[in-house]
């Protein structure tokens, strides 16, 4: 399609590119001029012109799939009645997202090409906070009377259906309090004269408008609806959140958690529109804070070096038990954070989770242990029998000192995201690169001591 379509640009045959638009999906659509837009093979003259051949009924939605950059540029070669068709006919939270993602410059265009009731109803959702509800709700939602009938409530939906971003869900309110909703299956099953009032589900799960976007999307993930409504304290609707929202909402808090599980600063950006100074800003706190506290696994060893100097192979099994902790601690971790981020572990649980990570620990220990031992034995009694040192004693330190290190690797990965859960931090910070560090300072610690105990040294 990509190379058609070039070709007819080229051609400048105008009439068969419209006929294309009209038979491809609005996010197939935006996907192709975003890729015009990346590989720079279209003058940036004749964007303008190809949106203008898109049908005006799928406009407004192709213009929300793309990036902000793409965006600017079309807004900017907009007519002001041209921008204000855009705007009429976008839903009110797809108005808003960008916006927050325009220069000031246009933002103030398109606050004053836009009517006074969606100026009002802009503004009333940028009043909220960021990670709030209330910043990514919508204020098109279809609402009904309790007194209406089935007949009334239908023929409202056929009116004014079309200019609202969902009508599968419907929501009653009386002094625009929410007092009940009902699907729109439910209503095409019931009867014509039913009263509104008498069908509907009253028991209603709603939002606060200050609630937390993840918690939010979580929801969405535990009730499976395809819409919630938000209420302020006084239990007036406002707005609804949707499905798409919601996992536009999870998209974004995965690929922040995945940051920080990395040891990175979080960006709003995507990979290639941020710079590379940015890129490294991001990163390079945390490669310090890792880089320098890995610097006392270097002075455990140096304290020890009359251990080492005893038994020089033991420094040899320092990368293995290091490594295998940091494996440990890395497993458990990403299994507790996920389990947090899902709400399958509660802070109320980490004594359970402390006792359960406990016991997988001794067994994946042991294993490791004998497997281990039985191949430092084997080794170093029949491959390397030019070493002074008892191969028996070497695989029991190791041996020793793998259980010990798996297991306090463990419990370190499973309390960290805990206790930085109940002080109110992101658990994904405690992740893998910091607990690792902490495993290798403490794993190197034992491991002497164990040596130093067995050696008599």
């Amino acid at each position: 399609m990509y190379n058609t379509v070039l070709q007819l640009i080229a051609q400048r045959n105008l009439k068969a590119i419209k006929v294309i638009f009209e038979n491809m999906n609005e996010a197939d659509i935006a996907d192709l001029f975003q890729q015009f837009y990346d590989e720079t093979d279209v003058d940036p003259k004749d964007f303008p012109l190809l949106f203008r051949l898109l049908p005006k009924d799928v406009a407004a939605d192709v213009f929300s799939y793309m990036d902000s950059d793409m965006q600017e540029m079309l807004i900017n070669s907009f007519t002001d009645r041209e921008l204000q068709q855009v705007i009429d006919d976008l839903f009110i939270d797809d108005t808003v997202d960008i916006i927050e993602e325009m220069p000031a410059n246009v933002v103030s265009r398109i606050l004053k090409n836009a009517d006074v009731e969606t100026r009002k109803q802009i503004n009333q959702i940028l009043k909220y906070p960021k990670d709030s509800a209330g910043s990514i709700m919508t204020t098109e939602y279809v609402y009904l009377d309790k007194d209406m009938t089935v007949t009334d409530a239908l023929q409202k939906i056929r009116q004014i259906g079309m200019v609202k971003e969902t009508v599968y869900t419907l929501y009653v309110t009386e002094n625009r309090k929410l007092i009940g909703v009902l699907s729109v299956l439910e209503l095409l099953t019931a009867d014509a004269d039913d009263i509104i009032g008498e069908i509907m589900d009253t028991n209603v799960i709603t939002i606060d408008t200050h609630e937390d976007r993840e918690l939010v999307a979580a929801k969405f993930s535990k009730y499976d609806f395809l819409s919630l409504p938000v209420v302020d304290n006084e239990n007036r609707i406002v707005g609804i959140v949707t499905f798409d929202d919601a996992m536009d909402v999870m998209q974004e808090e995965n690929t922040e958690d995945f940051s920080r599980m990395a040891a990175m600063a979080p960006t709003e950006d995507p990979y290639f529109k941020t710079s590379v100074f940015t890129h490294a800003r991001k990163r390079i706190l945390w490669l310090l804070v890792l880089m320098l506290s890995a610097t006392l696994t270097g002075s455990i060893i140096t304290s020890y070096e009359k251990a080492f100097a005893a038994v020089p192979l033991l420094v040899s099994f320092i990368p293995m038990l290091t490594g295998t902790g940091g494996n440990c601690g890395s497993q458990t971790s990403t299994m507790i954070i996920r389990g947090m981020s899902l709400g399958e572990i509660k802070l109320k649980d980490f004594f359970k989770v402390v006792f359960k990570e406990f016991r997988i620990s001794l067994i994946v220990s042991i294993i490791l242990a004998i497997v281990n031992g039985l191949r430092i034995y084997i080794t170093y009694t029949y491959f390397y029998t030019s070493s002074d040192t008892s191969p028996l004693l070497l695989s029991i330190t190791v041996s020793f000192a793998i259980i010990a290190t798996v297991v306090m690797s463990k419990l370190i990965g499973c309390m960290l995201p805990m206790l930085a859960k109940r002080l109110h931090l992101d658990p994904a910070i405690m992740a893998a690169p910091l607990i690792t560090t902490i495993v290798d300072t403490c794993s190197t610690l034992v491991f002497f001591n164990i040596a130093m105990f067995i050696f008599d040294l």
